[in-house]
């Protein structure tokens, strides 16, 4: 539907006309731009603490190294952020999560191996308020071939941190992997069902022109996109711009227009 719609824009008033190569793909790189502006957002910051940020992914798209960048980049800004990992039956990503929260200068709340993710989270709201942080990020499990354990975990990890904040989760990001093409679709589809998620963060889109599945996914559900990560670095997380994005995708330069 993306694909045809976008075709159809790029060739409305142009039958007949002759186009080069160049020119369309100039031509696509601003529809992409078009389709992707209006998600084009930062994660909304809010004056109430702790904000909760709860993060959602399946294993392996980058969610744990999203959030150790995350946190670092609010701490530069000044903002005093805790993290809890609430992945706590894979003990490999709870050390992930220590050492980008020893990088980053954030504390990490643990709990040993197997215990109860919602538990960890009330604990985590517990330190956040005691501390006055303005950030409280909290890893998730992405178990996806137990659908149902995993939506009454997300669930029960919510309705623990509502006693402390009815408002919270205040942002639910799901992380996403830029090499799994349309498979993102399912998984946004899936995770918006499980934890009514609020904003995405691309992953793993350096180098090459990856993340072609972001215009549809923008298309489709309209999401905010709050950042792109390019690298392993614990900077390497971006702003989303659309037109280096399109410009990226198309093979174009910027602003170039036929």
């Amino acid at each position: 539907d993306t694909a045809m719609r976008v075709t159809a824009n790029m060739a409305e008033g142009r039958f007949g006309t002759s186009l080069s190569v160049a020119d369309i793909k100039s031509l696509l790189a601003q529809e992409i731009t078009r389709i992707m502006e209006p998600v084009a957002k930062p994660l909304p910051l809010y004056a109430k603490k702790p904000q909760v940020v709860l993060v959602v992914g399946v294993n392996g798209s980058g969610k744990t190294t999203t959030i150790g960048k995350l946190a670092s980049q609010f701490k530069t800004a000044g903002k005093t952020v805790v993290i809890a990992a609430g992945d706590t039956f894979r003990a490999a990503a709870v050390e992930q999560l220590q050492i980008w929260g020893d990088r980053a200068g954030v504390p990490v709340l643990t709990a040993p191996e197997g215990s109860d993710p919602a538990s960890l989270a009330f604990d985590a709201m517990t330190k956040a308020e005691a501390d006055g942080a303005d950030l409280l990020m909290i890893d998730t499990a992405g178990r996806l071939q137990n659908r149902a354990d995993l939506m009454e975990e997300l669930a029960k990890i919510v309705r623990v941190i509502r006693k402390k904040d009815p408002e919270a989760p205040h942002n639910t990001l799901l992380v996403l992997d830029a090499t799994t093409g349309q498979n993102a679709v399912l998984q946004v589809e899936t995770f918006q069902r499980l934890a009514d998620v609020s904003g995405l963060v691309m992953t793993k889109l350096d180098g090459t022109a990856k993340g072609g599945v972001l215009v549809a996914l923008a298309d489709k559900f309209g999401l905010p996109i709050h950042a792109i990560g390019v690298g392993e670095q614990i900077d390497d997380l971006a702003p989303f711009d659309p037109e280096e994005f399109a410009a990226a995708l198309t093979g174009t330069r910027l602003g170039t227009r036929p």
